[in-house]
Formats: structure tokens, C-alpha cells, sequence
């Protein structure tokens, strides 16, 4: 089973997730948004599998800093555009578990889809 993690090196929320799967001996890989951006059709995939409301991080500095016509009336489309552009905006950490797609991280999620030793 490949395990892949996307989100930011300097993610309080990714370092607690490395540190669980690691601490677990679960082999992954680290896909770094700004190192390495994010695919339309992989976004388009997840935006399908979870929606564009869990993956779009309205909290985030990124879209917090957005002018306030880019924030106003968001759709997919929308969402898609500024997640692309801006990769940062995307809830993190997102897990690839083969087909399923965790996003966030909670450790009984991480359990239940994971495992490990």
C-alpha cells in the first residue's frame, strides 16, 4: 500500500502526523506543496472523493490575506482555481491510503486506515 502525505514542511498539524506515522514504522512519502505544487487532476480527484469544502482551509494565512472579492461567493470551480494557484489553502495534512483520502489529522482516523506495528 502506498502512503503518500501532502501538505507543508513547517505544518504544526504535519509534524504531528509525521511523528505519529513514523513512531508507527508506516512508510510514506512527503509531497511538499511549495516545493513541488499540486497536480489539477489529483485536486480534481480529491475535490471528488471529499468535497472542495473540507479541502479549502479558510483559516489558513493564505486565504485569510485573499481580497475579499476572491473570498466572496466561492464555488468548486472557484475553490479549485485558488488551491491551485495557492496550494497552501489546502486543508493539511491530506493522506493518500491507496484509494481513500484522509484529510486532517486525527489519530483514530489514522488508526482505523493505517494501522501499523
Amino acid at each position: 500500500m502506498t502512503i503518500t502525505m501532502y501538505g507543508i514542511t513547517n505544518c504544526d498539524t504535519i509534524k504531528k502526523a509525521r511523528v505519529w506515522l513514523e513512531s508507527r514504522d508506516v512508510p510514506y512519502r512527503f509531497h511538499d506543496y511549495r516545493a513541488e505544487g499540486i497536480e489539477g487532476e489529483r485536486l480534481n480527484g480529491w475535490v471528488g472523493k471529499v468535497g472542495w469544502e473540507k479541502l479549502l482551509n479558510k483559516g489558513s494565512t493564505t486565504f485569510r490575506e485573499l481580497p475579499g472579492e476572491e473570498k466572496g461567493a466561492l464555488d468548486e470551480k472557484k475553490a479549485k482555481k485558488l488551491m491551485l494557484a495557492k496550494p497552501t489553502m489546502i486543508k493539511r495534512p491530506v493522506l493518500e491510503v491507496g484509494e481513500r483520502i484522509l484529510v486532517g489529522f486525527k489519530p483514530e482516523a489514522y488508526e482505523e486506515v493505517v494501522g501499523g506495528k
